[in-house]
């Protein structure tokens, strides 16, 4: 699974964030973006490009392989980029676009 147009989604994980073993933390705020990409997959849902129940079922299962040493809450993001490419909704090279476009906006702010 290592093959692209995965690889971007792979190695966009940072290996001092890799999950513990753990249960994640389930009493903490969630971040800014977590509430935006909920938006934003109700826009997808919304507009025919991936629904919901899909995502979700992806979530599901990539989650628990592919994308398991993601954190939990990073993982919806991840798997969503993941669907997108399959649907060829996105390219990636535009995803590798954007990963670098938003390092360097983190970088600089």
């Amino acid at each position: 699974m290592t093959s692209a147009p995965y690889r971007v989604l792979l190695e966009a994980l940072d290996p001092e964030r890799r999950r513990g073993d753990g249960l994640p933390d389930l009493e903490r705020t969630p971040d800014p973006w977590e509430s935006r990409m909920q938006a934003t997959c109700e826009c997808l849902s919304w507009r025919g490009t991936l629904d919901n129940l899909d995502r979700r079922l992806a979530e599901d299962a990539l989650g628990e392989t592919t994308y398991h040493d993601f954190p939990v809450h990073a993982r919806s993001v991840v798997v969503t980029a993941h669907e997108l490419l399959d649907r060829g909704a996105i390219t990636e090279k535009e995803l590798e676009a954007r990963i670098a476009a938003v390092r360097a906006r983190l970088t600089r702010d």
